[in-house]
């Protein structure tokens, strides 16, 4: 049965969130740091940042800062002693794995069957089944791993669905996105492909090639080798799309101008997003087009939602920051790719971004 399997996708914050609480655009920003951080100390330190031990009565293991012991309570989740993934002929895996933000997993790793939907059925995924999480999960039920390492859930369904992979996040926070794992033909015919590439110390993440960027129609005057030095990942988790300083400064002075001509007034900075508008006494808004250049001659035009991040309409953002330096990897981040269908075509070595996904 090679029926895709597809899952909604609904806004953290959003009315079909369990997590309704306020947002707190500070804090969001603040913990997106957190990850930007984490990413660029994972990119420095090529250490393997998981670790699968054998536990035979209550295992012991280290989460490089933490040794946590945990308890052999009957009817635990078992990792069978034939995974690949645990030492062979013991009844109980353990699992480590800390990220670079420090928040961390400890617990037991096992094998279930996962049901995503009646024709989405997939046996003995390996999965970790937390006993202690501590740090930035933010009250998640879990994660699911969509990187290209081989635990997570695109390696572990690579026969089923090919390495295929699409979504679309939503627009607002009322909106609703959509997860397909496996290419039934979904993709639509605005999608245009640019390739996937690899950085270095950098196995489990989606590289792209950003060439050029313009703001209003206008290339900023920077070099394509600028982004050849750390290169580009693409990340969902990454809220706000990192630049590298030189480009930042570019797109930051290029978008002013243009906001200046068209008479906005400017409002204080918030957190780390420091070209701010007050655009409450507007009904409607003109702003600024900002296009990304691909490798593979593929140009993608944002979305107006993710150019501008709000956190009243006195306080409107270009969404954007600088990278601590021209040598940091550079982030395509979540804001800017509300609306897209981004395609995943792992076996195709290539991504495609269609407009108007969802």
């Amino acid at each position: 049965d090679n029926k895709d399997a597809t899952l909604k996708v609904v806004h953290k914050h959003g009315p079909c969130s369990p997590h309704q609480a306020k947002t707190n655009h500070t804090q969001i920003l603040q913990q997106d740091e957190y990850r930007v951080n984490s990413i660029r100390s994972r990119l420095s330190d090529k250490t393997a940042d998981a670790t699968i031990s054998r536990g035979g009565r209550g295992g012991n293991t280290r989460a490089k800062k933490d040794a946590t012991t945990l308890p052999a309570k009957s009817g635990a989740v078992v990792g069978s002693g034939n995974s690949p993934a645990c030492s062979s002929g013991t009844s109980t895996c353990i699992y480590g794995i800390q990220y670079g933000d420090q928040s961390f997993s400890v617990g037991y790793f096992g094998k279930e069957t996962l049901t995503l939907s009646s024709s989405a059925v997939i046996d003995n995924v390996l999965f970790g089944c937390g006993q202690n999480n501590q740090g930035l999960f933010g009250g998640s039920a879990g994660l699911l791993g969509l990187g290209r390492n081989k635990l997570s859930i695109i390696e572990q369904t690579a026969q089923k669905y090919n390495r295929y992979f699409s979504y679309c996040l939503p627009s607002t926070a009322s909106k609703t996105g959509y997860l397909t794992l496996g290419n039934g033909g979904s993709a639509s015919n605005s999608v245009k492909y640019t390739p996937l590439s690899t950085i270095s110390g950098g196995a489990s993440f989606y590289a792209l090639q950003v060439l050029a960027i313009s703001v209003g129609g206008k290339k900023l005057p920077i070099s394509a080798s600028l982004f050849q030095t750390a290169g580009t990942i693409i990340d969902s988790g990454t809220v706000i799309t990192r630049l590298p300083p030189t480009a930042y400064g570019a797109m930051s002075s290029e978008f002013k101008k243009q906001m200046s001509s068209l008479g906005y007034p400017t409002a204080p900075a918030l957190s780390i997003l420091d070209t701010c508008y007050d655009l409450s006494k507007y009904k409607s808004v003109t702003i600024p087009k900002i296009g990304f250049f691909f490798g593979g001659g593929t140009t993608v035009d944002l979305d107006a939602t993710g150019i501008l991040y709000a956190s009243k309409i006195s306080q409107v953002c270009l969404a954007f920051a600088g990278n601590g330096d021209d040598g940091d990897v550079a982030i395509f981040g979540n804001v800017q790719q509300k609306t897209l269908q981004v395609v995943y075509d792992i076996g195709g070595g290539r991504i495609g971004f269609g407009t108007r996904g969802c």
